[in-house]
């Protein structure tokens, strides 16, 4: 098959990994909306996402449909890496291959929830896990603080090209019209920021395990929201974070229909 075909067979894998992408973080920033106030009965990770799911009418078929979205997410992501965009170099496609293997990891998970296998981890014990394996290891606090410190930058990245709207390069804005281009820049540049603040409160607290050597101190993405309605902000901070978290959700189902793939 030439690299033209592969494209062809990948854009529109593209747009549906997009559209399961979206409809992950609207139920993770639901669920995290709920926690706000006062429901925390459901985690706020893709575990509670998933459990929301499957209590649908259908909702093992839709468990299937989320898996194959997240399937054809990576089947796009990894023609990126094999294949490059444009003028992409090593580093992007290279990325794109990590990517490629996040949403293969995020596809097997969903399957296998959708087969029945419901027992898994949570994003908080699995990030306890972790973080206990690799303080076990020689210079483990200093890989893990690596670790925090990377998942930190990549939170201040995230947010920062968030709010300088630099997803808009990778938009065909000209199909849009003004009110529907507004509506989606809000949508990434609130979305992308609160996306970017997650990730960076989950580096902090590896940080802090491994300074302590406590892997208890790790927290996944639901114990990570958690913890932002116990700062000076109060439960609101949570909110923001929550709304913000289903714009993101918005602002892929915009990327579905109007990314260049």
């Amino acid at each position: 098959m030439e690299r033209t075909q592969v494209r062809d067979v990948a854009r529109p894998a593209g747009r549906a990994g997009f559209a399961a992408r979206g409809v992950i973080y609207l139920l993770v920033g639901y669920l995290a909306l709920r926690i706000a106030f006062g429901d925390g009965g459901d985690q706020a990770d893709r575990q509670g996402a998933l459990r929301q799911i499957g209590r649908q009418p259908f909702g093992t078929a839709l468990l299937w449909l989320l898996a194959a979205g997240l399937a054809c997410m990576a089947l796009w992501r990894g023609a990126q890496g094999l294949l490059g965009q444009g003028e992409d170099g090593a580093g992007k496609r290279l990325a794109a291959g990590a990517r490629a293997v996040f949403y293969l990891v995020l596809c097997w998970g969903t399957a296998a929830f959708a087969a029945g296998s419901g027992g898994q981890s949570s994003s908080d014990q699995k990030s306890r896990d972790v973080t206990a394996t690799v303080l076990r290891q020689p210079g483990g606090r200093w890989i893990a603080g690596a670790a925090g410190a990377a998942l930190c930058a990549a939170g201040a990245v995230i947010a920062f090209r968030a709010v300088r709207r630099r997803f808009l390069e990778k938009l065909e804005t000209a199909r849009m019209s003004r009110r529907t281009k507004t509506a989606v820049t809000g949508a990434g540049a609130g979305g992308g920021a609160a996306r970017g603040l997650v990730y960076a409160g989950a580096g902090a607290f590896v940080i802090t395990a491994a300074v302590q050597f406590d892997p208890h101190s790790a927290k996944g993405m639901d114990d990570t929201l958690r913890s932002f309605a116990h700062t000076p902000a109060g439960p609101w901070l949570l909110v923001a974070t929550a709304a913000g978290l289903i714009l993101f959700g918005l602002f892929s189902f915009a990327s579905a229909r109007w990314r260049r793939l």
